[in-house]
């Protein structure tokens, strides 16, 4: 059995109309196939080209591996030259992954190779964020913290995407004060019998190839798998929705503060009943006890 999910629309192209009309208002997801071949990026952007521009610079490392109480929020599990991590993609399979790498930040020259696409909607263009990747890592099922409309633009190689709405809540096992599911969920293989929630949830899925597109609208959880080595730009406008924004400020400004401060307080022993709680709150919302 596999989970309830059916394939993004695509479009090779659209107009701002269309996409404001079609996906935009009723918040659905969208694959543009061909809408960046005039950027130098479509033709320039790869691996070998970023080792050659950004080699030199330190760049923070994620993996799998299960939050700890000590950590703080986005806190890095290793650091790396830019240089060594493109050969170590390349070289072999890793769960090291960028994230939220803020190009303009650290290679202001990237910024001439792609223009800010006009949608319909304002982008925040000091937040060009570049997220990488090895073959078969993965970021865990989640939402940003923002609840930002994203337009998600892949570089290099093949990525798998599996996205839920927000309406989706009560089936994912979400961990309560934070933005993530079970991380011992496993979205691209997982067991119902463990978390037989999962099978009611309905979702979107897709593959995003080199120059392709995806609009994911405000507050989709997304779960992001690297096929094969590559790496992915962000750009991001603002919750429109009165609704998402309130949730956005209240993220940013209640929930991180006051998960940091319970870490620190309690330790492990927050994040192991938050952890239990993913469960108990899932099963209650269905009637399962």
């Amino acid at each position: 059995m596999a989970l309830n999910l059916q394939d993004i629309p695509r479009v090779k192209t659209i107009s701002k109309q269309d996409f404001l009309t079609q996906y935009f208002k009723p918040q659905k997801p969208v694959v543009i196939e061909r809408f960046i071949e005039d950027w130098p990026a479509y033709t320039k952007w790869n691996l070998e080209y970023i080792k050659s521009v950004a080699g030199d610079i330190t760049v923070p490392l994620y993996d799998d591996r299960p939050v700890d109480y000590k950590e703080g929020f986005n806190e890095p599990h290793a650091k790396m030259k830019m240089a060594d991590y493109v050969d170590l993609l390349k070289r072999e399979p890793t769960k090291y992954r960028i994230f939220l790498w803020n190009i303009l930040k650290e290679v202001p020259q990237l910024q001439n190779d792609f223009s800010f696409p006009d949608f319909g909607l304002r982008l925040m263009k000091g937040l060009p964020m570049l997220f990488f990747g090895g073959r078969d890592s993965y970021t865990f099922m989640h939402y940003d913290i923002d609840l930002a409309n994203i337009f998600h633009f892949h570089f290099e190689g093949k990525k798998q995407i599996i996205l839920f709405d927000q309406k989706q809540n009560d089936y994912l096992y979400k961990i309560p004060h934070s933005l993530i599911t079970r991380e011992d969920i496993d979205f691209n293989n997982p067991d119902f019998e463990k978390w037989p929630m999962l099978k009611k949830a309905q979702g979107f899925k897709t593959e995003l190839n080199h120059g392709e597109v995806l609009y994911m609208p405000e507050g989709y959880w997304h779960y992001m798998r690297y096929i094969t080595p590559g790496f992915s730009m962000s750009l991001r406008a603002i919750a429109r929705n009165p609704k998402n924004f309130g949730k956005a400020v209240y993220n940013l400004l209640v929930m991180r503060n006051y998960d940091n401060a319970m870490r620190r307080l309690k330790g492990q022993q927050w994040i192991d009943w938050k952890n239990e709680q993913a469960i108990v709150r899932t099963h209650q919302k269905n009637g399962i006890t």
